[in-house]
C-alpha cells in the first residue's frame, strides 16, 4: 500500500495496456503519484469502469496553419508539388486571425479525439512571414489547459533559392521555434538545404524533422545524405523524417539495406497514410500503388516509427478529422496489418511517437503528468479494430473533454 497520505484525485478501475486486470491511478498535484489495486485514500474519484485507459494519443507532423482550406482555393487534385503550389497561391493572403482560426478548428477536434502531445510543421517564407508562427504561437498557448503542442519550424518552397526564408527561420528559433524541419526536395540545392537546416539545429539544440523522399522513384533520393549528416553531427534520436514514400518503392533487398542503414543512424520515420494514398500513384491507370511505407515492418526491424495525420482538408489532403485512433485502424487496414501487429499500430500512435519526440515524461508512470484518454472498450487488443469512442480525456488531472455514449431508443423502450 502506497504511503502517500492524500491525493486530489483518484482515477478508479482503469485498465492499463501493462496491466491484466483494473488498477487505481492516485493523482496529487496534476502528476501522478501511484498506481495500486484499490487504493485506500478519500479523494475526488472518477470510476472508469474497466476501461482503457491510454496517455492520450501523440501527433508527431501536422500542419495546423494550412489546414481546412477546400472552400477557397478551387483545387481538385494533382501531385504534390501541385499541391504545394495551390496553397503557396494563397498562403500570401493568410492572416494571422485567420489562421489561427483554421488551425484552432482542427486542434479542437484533435483534443477530443484524444491527442494529448502534437508537433505541428509552420511554414517560415517571404510570402507568409511569420504569421503563421505567431498565430500558431497564439494557439499553443491558448490550448496548454488540453495539449501539449511543439512547434516545428520549416522552409516548404526551399531555402537556398528563396532568398529572406533562413533570415525567418532563425528570427522563428530565436522566438520560441522547438524543432526545425526542411523540404529538400524543393530546392535547387538539397544537400546545402540539409546541410544548412541541420547547421541551425546544431546552432539552437533543437532536433530536426524533414519531409523527405515523397514520390514513388527509388532510383535517387535524399536520404543517404540525412543519415550521413545525422550520424557526422551526432544527432542520432534526434532526426525524424516525414512521407519517404521511396521506401514502399524498394525491392525487398535494398529495403533491406535502407532499414539498416536509418536503424544504425537513429533516424525515425513518420508515415502519413491519408496524404501519401492520395498523392502518391495518382497517375497509374491500374493497380494502382498505394505508397505506403510499412511502419510496423519498419518497426520490427529497429527503426522507431510514427503514424500521424499531416494535413487535413487541404490540397494535400482533403480529408481528415484530427483523429489519430482512426488513422491507425486506417494505416493497418491499408498496410495489411495482421492482428498479431494491431498492438504495434497502436504504439504507432502513443509510446512510439512519445519517443521520437523524446517526451520523457509521456506514459502512465509515477511521477509523470496525469495525462490519460479513456476508451469505450475493455480489452486493449480491440482498440485498433473497432475504433472505440474516447469517452473523456483528462490533462494534468484536470478534465478536459467528456463525450456522452449513444441511447438507442428503441419502440419497445
Amino acid at each position: 500500500m502506497t504511503t502517500q497520505t492524500a491525493f486530489d484525485l483518484v482515477f478508479r478501475n482503469a485498465l492499463l495496456r501493462s496491466s491484466a486486470t483494473p488498477v487505481d491511478i492516485g493523482v496529487k498535484g496534476g502528476r501522478i503519484a501511484a498506481i495500486e489495486p484499490k487504493l485506500a485514500r478519500e479523494a475526488v474519484e472518477v470510476d472508469l469502469g474497466g476501461h482503457l485507459a491510454l496517455p492520450g494519443f501523440v501527433d508527431t507532423h501536422i500542419h495546423l496553419d494550412k489546414a481546412c482550406l477546400l472552400g477557397r482555393c478551387g483545387h481538385n487534385h494533382g501531385s504534390v508539388s501541385e499541391a504545394i503550389r495551390a496553397v503557396a497561391g494563397m498562403k500570401k493572403d493568410f492572416t494571422v486571425e485567420d489562421i489561427y482560426a483554421r488551425g484552432a478548428r482542427v486542434l479542437e477536434r484533435a483534443i477530443v479525439h484524444g491527442t494529448t502531445r502534437m508537433r505541428t510543421h509552420v511554414e517560415i517564407d517571404p510570402r507568409i512571414g511569420l504569421r503563421g508562427f505567431e498565430a500558431i504561437k497564439a494557439l499553443k498557448r491558448d490550448h496548454a489547459w488540453a495539449i501539449d503542442l511543439s512547434l516545428c519550424v520549416f522552409p516548404q518552397e526551399g531555402l537556398t533559392n528563396d532568398p529572406g526564408s533562413e533570415e525567418l527561420l532563425i528570427q522563428a528559433l530565436r522566438d520560441g521555434g522547438e524543432v526545425i524541419g526542411g523540404c529538400s526536395y524543393m530546392d535547387t540545392d538539397p544537400n546545402a538545404h540539409l546541410e544548412r537546416i541541420f547547421d541551425l539545429a546544431q546552432e539552437f539544440d533543437v532536433d530536426v524533422d524533414l519531409h523527405l523522399d515523397f514520390d514513388l522513384d527509388p532510383s535517387w533520393w535524399h536520404l543517404d545524405e540525412v543519415c550521413r549528416q545525422t550520424e557526422r553531427r551526432r544527432y542520432q534520436g534526434r532526426v525524424a523524417i516525414g512521407h519517404a514514400t521511396k521506401l514502399s518503392a524498394l525491392p525487398p533487398e535494398r529495403l533491406k539495406a535502407a532499414t539498416a542503414q536509418l536503424t544504425n543512424a537513429g533516424v525515425a520515420v513518420t508515415v502519413l497514410p491519408a496524404t501519401d494514398l492520395y498523392l502518391m500513384g495518382r497517375e497509374a491507370t491500374h493497380n494502382a500503388p498505394r505508397g505506403l511505407t510499412l511502419a510496423h515492418k519498419l518497426v520490427e526491424n529497429g527503426v522507431l516509427c510514427s503514424v500521424a495525420t499531416n494535413n487535413v482538408l487541404n490540397p494535400f489532403t482533403p480529408f481528415g478529422d484530427a483523429s489519430l485512433l482512426r488513422m491507425a485502424n486506417f494505416y493497418a487496414n491499408v498496410a495489411h496489418a495482421s492482428v498479431s501487429d494491431f498492438d504495434t499500430c497502436l504504439d504507432l500512435v502513443t509510446d512510439l511517437p512519445a519517443r521520437l519526440m523524446n517526451l520523457g515524461d509521456y506514459g502512465i508512470k509515477v511521477g509523470n503528468p496525469a495525462d490519460l484518454i479513456v476508451l469505450d472498450t475493455k480489452d486493449s487488443r480491440f482498440a485498433i479494430a473497432e475504433l472505440p469512442d474516447i469517452l473523456m480525456g483528462f490533462k494534468n488531472g484536470r478534465q478536459t473533454f467528456e463525450r456522452k455514449r449513444p441511447t438507442l431508443f428503441s419502440p419497445r423502450s
